[in-house]
């Protein structure tokens, strides 16, 4: 019996391990505000999405080509840290790109009534002001600025049917699997 039991623990243990590791896909778009000392309200249908994984907190951190924030769950983090981590810190570029990357990097929970506090050099960097959209993007949350969202989302109309053609397209097909 005693046998079993442990089978059974290493099982359920190699199982959690692996749905852990599995990419959680969010979805939605939504429109928030922020108060004057940056408190932004998470959406209660984001919350259902990250209730396994919000106890663990959040990383927040500029966006690397947009003026808006990334808002990952930790385990995304860590992930992603994990690929991070195998750049060479002796190689110039490497090194320059760590620091450029992890430059403002929060760490950040939601208070108990269920807001994220955006510290104010982040409030900056993004210009939100008081109407923001939170926007999944697969695995993270950016944070916008309302305005810069909708102007992000208009400058790339026009262009995102040859953009979809080429990252998603049947030429690309291989690449992608």
């Amino acid at each position: 019996m005693v046998k079993s039991g442990k089978k059974f623990i290493s099982f359920d243990f190699q199982i959690k391990t692996l749905f852990k590791n599995v990419l959680k896909t969010l979805i939605g778009t939504y429109e928030c505000k922020a108060d004057a000392k940056g408190r932004i309200m998470m959406p209660s249908a984001l919350k259902r999405q990250l209730a396994p994984t919000m106890q663990n907190g959040f990383v927040l951190k500029r966006a690397v080509f947009q003026p808006c924030l990334e808002l990952y769950p930790m385990d995304e983090w860590e992930l992603l840290m994990q690929k991070v981590n195998k750049l060479n810190r002796f190689n110039k570029k490497h090194n320059d790109f760590i620091r450029r990357f992890t430059a403002g990097v929060k760490f950040i929970e939601l208070d108990a009534s269920g807001r994220l506090l955006v510290p104010k050099d982040l409030v900056s960097f993004a210009g939100i002001a008081k109407n923001i959209v939170m926007s999944t993007s697969i695995s993270i949350i950016e944070i916008w600025d309302k305005d810069n969202y909708e102007k992000s989302i208009d400058d790339t109309a026009g262009g995102f049917a040859d953009l979809a053609e080429e990252v998603m397209g049947q030429d690309n097909a291989d690449e992608l699997s």
